[in-house]
């Protein structure tokens, strides 16, 4: 009996189990992972045109990973579906934010703007942005965008160009070149 049992244990602590420590499967919970994971689900309800899920995953995605610079995508997101299906007021609150949480992508300002002429405002707007010109560089490209929405596209282009030649270093420089390009074959 006692050789029984003495083989009985070599055997069971040669296995795995029982003779190497933390072995155990532990998971993290990665809210960053989970907030992008919330918003690519998201654009996929969005291109099946299922709003309310995709408004409902870019919540989510938000919520998770509320301080993070990739929130200001999900917040965008979030706008773009507002002003699809027809919310402008509440897209509003969501542009304003993405830029507030990340002031450098382009494609917040032009939904912005986008915003401001479905909610009527872009003249009101203009005036506001032209006075932040001197102080904030960043508000040219607003008072270009909205510009162009007025139908003003040689007033956008010229604007455009006055940032794009005056602050050739920050991160939004190249896509507004590249937008005022998309201008001016337009107007060719």
């Amino acid at each position: 009996m006692k050789k029984f049992l003495t083989i009985l244990i070599l055997i069971l602590s040669s296995l795995p189990v029982f003779s190497s420590p933390g072995t155990i499967v532990t998971y993290t919970i990665d809210p960053e992972k989970n907030a992008w994971d919330h918003n690519n689900k998201g654009i996929m309800y969005l291109e099946e045109k299922c709003y309310y899920a995709a408004i409902q995953e870019f919540k989510i995605a938000i919520s998770l990973n509320p301080k993070a610079q990739s929130t200001a995508i999900y917040m965008n997101n979030l706008g773009k579906v507002y002003l699809i299906i027809g919310y402008p007021e509440l897209a509003l609150q969501c542009f304003e934010d993405a830029i507030k949480q990340y002031s450098l992508n382009f494609d917040f300002y032009m939904n912005l703007a986008k915003c401001y002429k479905r909610l009527g405002k872009t003249n009101e707007k203009l005036a506001e942005y032209r006075k932040l010109q001197g102080k904030n560089p960043v508000a040219g490209v607003m008072v270009g965008l909205l510009e162009e929405q007025n139908g003003n596209k040689r007033k956008a282009i010229t604007t455009l160009d006055n940032f794009a030649m005056s602050e050739p270093d920050l991160l939004i420089t190249p896509a507004v070149q590249k937008h005022i390009k998309d201008l001016v074959k337009e107007l060719n």
